[in-house]
C-alpha cells in the first residue's frame, strides 16, 4: 500500500463527516475538507474539522476560501485567511488549500506570501483560483517560487480533459523544476471531468500526471416527511430536500482502478 501511494495520490474533496468517513474506507489516502461543496466550497468550521477528524484517520487538508467569488481579497479578508490558517494548523491540519489573484489575474504574490509564512508544517495547495488567472505558464513558476506544494487546475477549462494540454505542460515543466519527489514541483493535481474511469485513464496516460482530485459525489433525497412546496430555503434550481455526498462505491471503483494502473506502470518500468 505505501508504494503505491508514494507516486500517485487520490484526494476526494467532502464536505460532511459522512462524506469524510466514506472518502477514508475507500482511499486510505487524503481529503480536501471543506464546505459548501454545492458552490464550490467554502472555509469549513473548527467544529466540523474536529468531527471529521475523530472519524477518520486520512490527511486533512483544509480549504481556506472565506466566501463564494472570485478570488481577489480585501485587506479584511486576507487577514480573515491568514488566521484561518493559524487556526486551522493549530488544530492539527495536515495541508491548507488557499489562492488569491490580484485584480489584473496575476497570482497575489505578496499576500500569498503573509499566509504562507504561517503555514508551519502544512503542505499548501493553490487552489483552482489558478484556472482563473491571465497566464498559466508564468503563474505556475511564481507558485514554484513561493514554495507551494500542489496545483490544483482542470487545465483552465471546465474539464481536466479538455484542458489536458495545459495540464501535460505544466506536469513537464513540475518534473523539469527542483523536485524532492519523482512528482516533481509543485505536484500537478487534476481536478474536474473524472465522470469515467477511461476519462481518468486517459489523462494518466497522456498528461503524466500522478495526482487527481474529485468529490465523488451524489445526489442523497432528505428524510424529511412534511415538506412545503411553497418555499425555497437553498439555491435555485436545487432542492433543500436534497443534499450532496461522497459515494462510498464510486470511491472504491475509482481506488481499485487506480490500484491496477499502478501496478501497470510498475511493471513496465521493471521490464
Amino acid at each position: 500500500m505505501s508504494k503505491i501511494f508514494t507516486d500517485y495520490t487520490y484526494e476526494i474533496c467532502v464536505d460532511s463527516v459522512e462524506s469524510a468517513i466514506n472518502a477514508g474506507k475507500g482511499t486510505k489516502k487524503r481529503i480536501e475538507l471543506c464546505s459548501n461543496l454545492v458552490i464550490g466550497g467554502t472555509t469549513p468550521t473548527e467544529a466540523l474539522f474536529n468531527e471529521v477528524r475523530r472519524n477518520t484517520e486520512l490527511p486533512i487538508h483544509v480549504l481556506i476560501r472565506p466566501r463564494f467569488g472570485d478570488f481577489l481579497y480585501s485587506e479584511h479578508e486576507v487577514d480573515i485567511i491568514k488566521n484561518e490558517v493559524i487556526k486551522f494548523r493549530e488544530l492539527g491540519a495536515d495541508g491548507a488549500v488557499i489562492g488569491m489573484l490580484t485584480k489584473d489575474g496575476e497570482i497575489d504574490v505578496e499576500n500569498m506570501k503573509k499566509i504562507l509564512a504561517e503555514r508551519g508544517n502544512m503542505k499548501v495547495t493553490f487552489h483552482r483560483a489558478f484556472d482563473m488567472c491571465k497566464d498559466p505558464i508564468k503563474a505556475f513558476k511564481e507558485i514554484r517560487e513561493l514554495g507551494v506544494d500542489i496545483v490544483l487546475t482542470s487545465g483552465q477549462k471546465k474539464t481536466a480533459l479538455e484542458g489536458k494540454e495545459l495540464i501535460k505542460e505544466l506536469v513537464k515543466i513540475s518534473k523539469e523544476g527542483k523536485a524532492e519527489t519523482e512528482k516533481g514541483f509543485p505536484e500537478v493535481m487534476m481536478a474536474c471531468g473524472f465522470d469515467s474511469l477511461n476519462k481518468l485513464k486517459e489523462m494518466l496516460n497522456y498528461t503524466h500526471a500522478t495526482s487527481f482530485h474529485m468529490s465523488a459525489k451524489k445526489i442523497i433525497d432528505s428524510e424529511m416527511e412534511y415538506r412545503n412546496p411553497e418555499v425555497n430555503m437553498g439555491l435555485e434550481g436545487f432542492s433543500e430536500y436534497q443534499k450532496l455526498e461522497t459515494d462510498k462505491k464510486t470511491v472504491e471503483m475509482y481506488y481499485d482502478f487506480l490500484c491496477e494502473f499502478i501496478k501497470n506502470v510498475q511493471n513496465l518500468k521493471s521490464k
